[in-house]
């Protein structure tokens, strides 16, 4: 799509106007506010917060520590799969030898 799509989101009662690019973007961008304000809504009645403000800083914590979580999740079974297929490259030499 060579033009862009202006929408509107609301975030935490707010409204953003967003440019996208293209219709699975707008969809990601209206599936990621919607997460958010159900993190909210989450915060709002489990935790006594009077800002909007520090509702939203610890829904970027909240997301911000699953990227961080599933990065080292992904480099310790990169990892774990480097070692596997070491082992069978040793096994798989080890075969050819005899």
């Amino acid at each position: 799509m060579a033009d862009s799509l202006k929408i509107k989101v609301t975030i935490a009662g707010r409204v953003y106007p967003i440019k996208v690019n293209s219709v699975n973007e707008e969809e990601g961008m209206r599936k990621a506010a919607n997460h958010i304000n159900d993190l909210v809504a989450k915060f709002e009645q489990n935790y006594a917060v009077s800002d909007k403000q520090d509702v939203l800083a610890m829904c970027a914590l909240q997301f911000a520590s699953l990227i961080e979580i599933n990065a080292i999740n992904k480099d310790q079974d990169i990892s774990e799969a480097t070692k596997k297929m070491n082992t069978l490259c040793a096994l798989i030499d080890e075969h050819l030898e005899k």
